[in-house]
């Protein structure tokens, strides 16, 4: 049993500004009122019965029972995930609020033990469930249509049936997790926290968040500070984060080689429902299309600059005719919900809550996990979003996305536990969609020229950030994962990995200053959800290809919208895309994805006309 835990998610692309207004905060009392409230225990005392109970009354049992009684049972452990997840929900979104906090630590640790203690006597469900003959598991899912809608979570199940262990080995893995990989995610979740940066110029030391904001300043004396200071505090760092990639990397390997898996990404792929070929698909897509798309918008940007070379602060500058901006608030939810507002009332309506009953946590704070991301928690109360909101433009699309991922989450609810969960390959589509709702609104607002090219050119920004970097971030990871298989890996040895994708994915219009071969260690991904990062490319490319059926004016492309979100984790990408005419099998599919952003680009170089 995996109960989801809330991750922090990052990249460099937030900015410092002021006179905000007021930022809005969790009421995490949806979920518990405190962490000393009696619901706490109660449901933790609850957890142990319910597990025990379940086990006794099934182990051993599972190939004899008849449809109605498969029902039932698939039903008890769908309340056993509610309730776990409740708990860790509240125990991790309590804790990157102030991931320094050692009692919010300790209460998420606590309850991580609790829980991965009481759902133990669980471990023999999927063990036992993989066993049942295909017959008798075919006729089980057909039975009435109450079963048959949970058949796509136990196709996925049974997909991981070739790669599971003995009962005994598998149990021995679900006790030893919190001291593993979960224990070594908390080590660098902490580490990060905690970290100051030296910035000159600065008269305080700054936090990571601060100190990467300071990457999209308009003064380039200010970015190269910052990525300075980043340099200095990451080596001096650099041996325990190659510690930590080295032992995460070694524990994957193992549990890979014990369970046959072909490949290192091979899991990830099972857990996406997605086929390694399509993966395999869209990255070479992306590769072949780094000429056309990052190497000729960065040369156009050191054009724009007055620059031969651009350095690795340069990356995420603003370009020099545009105007320091800081976006209020209320600004920025009057945007994004107008933007919603206009492909579709209902989309805008759904969002209301998050801004009117604490679903979401906007502030910079210390201690504050940096970054953003959208918790669905459990199917039973709602979606978390946390955003650092900063007031840049920039911020302003990242509430467009962890909103498309919100109401992504309160359509899928319905599903129930076990099938509201979307794939990662298809959990971007809402988010990405709604950056693009929210771009093509401010491109619609644009006074002139100068204005829409600035816009033009920070979407052309964010869709490389997310498709191009986040392939390179892919290739990384094979690479790293691949080469741990041959021995431990020295700090060099994970630096050279980094260097050798930054150069191919940014183009030979970029210097890299010393220092930024260590720039790998503040990834999160890499830590918390090896090789996740495909599936931000898949997602921007996905849904280009979607925004593009959509100006075509496909009937009823709203509605079908809706029932693609509603359907969670229900159906596969295949059956999702086709009421759109859309195959992501098809190698041609990525093609009409990335020409999207190569048009946006084609539009800029004619500006310079």
């Amino acid at each position: 049993m995996t109960i989801a835990t809330p991750r922090p998610v990052h990249d460099a692309n937030a900015t410092a500004g002021g006179g905000l207004g007021d930022l809005p905060e969790w009421d995490l009392s949806d979920l518990y009122t405190a962490p000393d409230a009696p619901e706490v225990e109660r449901d933790l005392g609850w957890l142990d019965d319910a597990c025990a109970g379940f086990a006794a009354d099934y182990e051993g049992k599972l190939g004899g029972l008849d449809a109605g009684g498969m029902l039932d049972c698939i039903q008890r452990y769908e309340r056993i995930e509610a309730i776990a997840g409740r708990i860790m929900s509240y125990a991790g979104l309590r804790y990157y609020q102030n991931t320094v906090d050692a009692m919010r630590a300790k209460f998420m640790s606590d309850c991580q033990d609790r829980v991965t203690e009481a759902t133990t006597p669980l471990v023999f469900f999927s063990l036992e469930f993989n066993r049942i003959a295909d017959d008798v598991y075919a006729s089980l899912f057909t039975a009435t249509p109450e079963i048959a809608r949970y058949k796509p979570v136990f196709d996925r199940m049974r997909a991981m049936k070739p790669h599971q262990l003995s009962d005994e080995l598998e149990k021995f893995l679900h006790d030893q997790s919190t001291v593993g990989a979960s224990a070594w995610n908390k080590l660098f979740d902490e580490t990060m926290a905690g970290l100051e940066f030296a910035v000159k110029g600065e008269a305080e030391p700054m936090n990571l968040e601060a100190t990467l904001n300071l990457l999209s300043e308009q003064d380039r004396s200010r970015r190269e500070a910052g990525a300075r200071a980043l340099a200095e505090v990451f080596g001096a760092n650099v041996k325990l984060f190659a510690r930590v990639h080295n032992t995460l990397a070694k524990e994957k390997e193992i549990e890979d080689r014990w369970r046959k898996m072909p490949s290192p990404q091979h899991g990830r792929h099972l857990s996406n429902h997605v086929e390694p070929e399509v993966v395999e698909a869209l990255r070479n897509a992306v590769v072949a299309a780094y000429p056309k798309l990052s190497h000729r918008y960065y040369a156009l940007k050191a054009k724009w600059m007055g620059l031969d070379k651009l350095q690795v602060w340069d990356r995420n500058a603003p370009l020099p005719i545009e105007t320091k901006k800081t976006v209020g608030w209320d600004e920025a939810r009057e945007t994004v919900t107008s933007a919603y507002a206009a492909f579709s009332p209902e989309l805008a309506k759904l969002t209301e809550p998050f801004f009117d009953r604490g679903w979401i946590d906007a502030g910079v704070k210390p201690g504050k996990a940096p970054g953003a991301f959208a918790h669905p928690t459990v199917t039973d109360v709602h979606p978390y979003v946390m955003l650092n909101y900063l007031g840049k433009p920039r911020d302003v699309m990242t509430l467009a996305h962890e909103l498309g991922h919100g109401v992504h989450q309160v359509l899928a609810a319905p599903q129930g536990e076990m099938l509201a969960s979307t794939p990662l390959t298809l959990a971007e589509t809402a988010s990405v969609f709604g950056e693009m709702l929210t771009f093509r609104k401010l491109l619609s607002r644009a006074k002139d020229q100068t204005e829409r090219k600035v816009l033009l050119a920070g979407k052309v920004e964010d869709m490389i950030n997310t498709v191009v970097r986040q392939i390179a971030f892919y290739d990384f990871e094979c690479k790293l994962h691949a080469a741990r298989r041959a021995g431990e890996l020295t700090p060099e040895d994970i630096n050279t990995l980094w260097m050798s994708v930054q150069g191919e994915s940014l183009g030979p219009v970029f210097e890299f200053m010393d220092g930024y071969e260590t720039f790998w260690s503040y990834i999160p991904h890499f830590i918390h959800s090896p090789f996740y990062v495909y599936a931000y490319a898949f997602g921007d490319g996905l849904v280009n290809a979607l925004y593009a059926v959509y100006e075509e004016g496909l009937p009823d492309f709203q509605a079908k919208y809706f029932e693609m979100l509603k359907a969670g984790g229900s159906k596969h990408h295949k059956e999702l895309l086709a009421p759109f005419g859309l195959d992501a099998s098809d190698p041609k599919f990525w093609d009409k994805g990335l020409s999207m952003i190569a048009r946006f680009i084609d539009e800029l170089e004619a500006m310079e006309g």
